[in-house]
């Protein structure tokens, strides 16, 4: 079974798609199985993957809104993952699923077709807590929160970590802060400091020791539809985004190896 991370925060320009696309890419380069799901009207994930929106023929609006089987809108991408697209046509799910039954967990009840193909799902969220997002969220198991070390982007994090909570009452339980990412960080600003000290603070464990620069070749690789891993490896950008994988996957092994401890035979006192 895959670990689905929804990748949010309302607040725009915080690097959420740069960081799916260039998580996606070393998940794969850590010989994981990736899907990634763009799930923004925008579709600045699709095209960052190298796949041109426009000339799409199916996305995520169609599975989202007609139920269409999710392998039949799943791309390969030349950097290893696989893509469910979008293009501006998913902003009509935006209005149509307000009128459906279950519109809540239509993403779920799709990728319970394709859960076993991957490790990881990750899925890109819309800039705003609308139904959109509100799917992401009862789909994923975890939420991975980029953010800026800036004053108003803690304000912003208190209004998801709200919405994260009512999700988790009203529609799927097993969901939590996977990890908070800082990222566009400069430790020579003195906020930023503040910030990721406030932040470590709060989330202890749950803050990713891996931080994401400001780097040139990071942001030049969208435009030739490339992670950084394939546009420029050897960028700091790139060697970031690699060191975060690797932090994911010893988190999941981690975890995974204290739920065997904990499942396995007990002490023949303790059983009597």
């Amino acid at each position: 079974m895959s670990k689905i991370f929804a990748v949010a925060n309302q607040k725009g320009g915080v690097g959420k798609t740069t960081t799916c696309v260039n998580l996606s890419a070393s998940l794969v380069a850590n010989k994981r199985r990736v899907l990634l799901i763009d799930l923004d009207p925008q579709g600045n994930a699709t095209m960052g993957s190298g796949i041109d929106k426009s000339e799409l023929q199916l996305s995520s609006y169609d599975v989202l809104a007609s139920l269409l089987p999710p392998r039949k809108a799943i791309v390969p991408t030349a950097s290893g993952y696989d893509l469910m697209p979008a293009n501006i046509d998913l902003s009509a799910a935006e209005v149509e699923l307000l009128e459906m039954d279950g519109r809540e967990s239509r993403l779920r009840q799709a990728l319970v077709q394709v859960a076993d193909d991957y490790d990881y799902i990750i899925i890109d969220c819309p800039p705003s807590l609308n139904m959109l997002t509100v799917n992401a969220l009862c789909a994923a198991g975890g939420v991975l929160i980029p953010m800026q070390c800036e004053y108003y982007a803690l304000e912003g994090l208190s209004s998801l970590i709200d919405t994260i909570t009512q999700v988790q009452q009203a529609a799927n339980p097993s969901l939590k802060i996977e990890g908070i990412l800082r990222t566009m960080y400069d430790p020579r600003n003195s906020l930023t400091s503040d910030v990721s000290e406030q932040l470590s603070e709060y989330f202890g464990e749950r803050l990713y020791r891996t931080c994401i620069p400001r780097n040139v070749r990071l942001a030049e690789a969208p435009s030739f539809g490339k992670p950084a891993l394939d546009y420029d490896r050897s960028s700091k950008g790139a060697i970031a985004y690699l060191a975060l994988a690797g932090e994911i996957t010893r988190r999941e092994t981690a975890a995974n190896q204290n739920s065997n401890q904990n499942s396995g035979p007990r002490p023949v006192a303790e059983a009597v």
